[in-house]
């Protein structure tokens, strides 16, 4: 007596990979939770029942960057900082003040642009009929380089993931860069700041300008006309009062 037919039950290669593919995310899953091995403990069956319940990650907030940010060894800097500069103002502005990285005196408070290039920078704040809670203020790098030299491409590349999420979040309509670090590092490019400042570029839909850094100001206060129509481009965009 013949053995009775039966159909092949092979499932097609499209369907193979859709299960492995599935099949490699619950391990990773598992793994992730603590899992090591298929043993039917307690724990490993808890985790195959409640499969598919996992929770949706919670939305990212400015304080979530500085908790997963505050004691950072990721580079050098972590070396000589007394304090990280994450950033201050209005979580909801519509403009984003950005400068290369913390000096003296930031280093020292914690707090961005309070030294002699801040105070110049709060300034021009107020002429432009701001202030500095309404705006937000914030650095490539968080942490103070030695001596104030310019931050190296391994400090910003390290860091400056941790701006482009504070920018994500607060979503502002504008976003200033002072000087020649903050520039290139938002607009990928090695354009001199002489050569990009006083144009909006796109920055992920952002309006960006680029202008000289307060502290230049400082050693080259003829160059303060300069700044000052830059941020009149910007009042004009933002339907403020010149």
């Amino acid at each position: 007596m013949k053995e009775k037919e039966i159909s092949n039950p092979c499932i097609s290669p499209t369907d193979f990979a859709a299960v492995m593919a599935e099949t490699g995310n619950t391990l990773r899953y598992m793994a992730e939770c603590g899992s090591r091995g298929f043993d039917c403990s307690r724990k490993t069956l808890e985790l195959l029942k409640n499969l598919g319940t996992r929770k949706k990650p919670e939305t990212e907030t400015l304080a979530s960057i500085y908790a997963d940010l505050e004691n950072c060894r990721r580079c050098k800097l972590c070396t000589k900082r007394t304090k990280i500069v994450f950033g201050a103002g209005s979580p909801n502005a519509r403009l984003i003040f950005v400068g290369e990285g913390p000096g003296y005196d930031e280093d020292l408070s914690g707090e961005p642009f309070v030294g002699k290039a801040g105070q110049l920078l709060t300034k021009i704040i107020k002429a432009m009929n701001l202030t500095r809670e309404q705006v937000y203020i914030c650095n490539i790098v968080k942490c103070r380089p030695p001596g104030n030299r310019n931050p190296e491409p391994d400090e910003i590349m390290t860091c400056i993931p941790f701006l482009k999420k504070q920018i994500a979040v607060i979503k502002p309509e504008f976003i200033c860069a002072l000087g020649k670090i903050a520039a290139q590092a938002l607009l990928n490019s090695t354009q001199p700041i002489s050569k990009i400042r006083g144009s909006f570029f796109d920055y992920q839909g952002i309006k960006l300008m680029p202008t000289f850094h307060p502290a230049f100001l400082l050693r080259n206060p003829a160059k303060k006309g300069d700044v000052w129509e830059d941020m009149k481009k910007i009042m004009r965009e933002m339907g403020q009062k010149i």
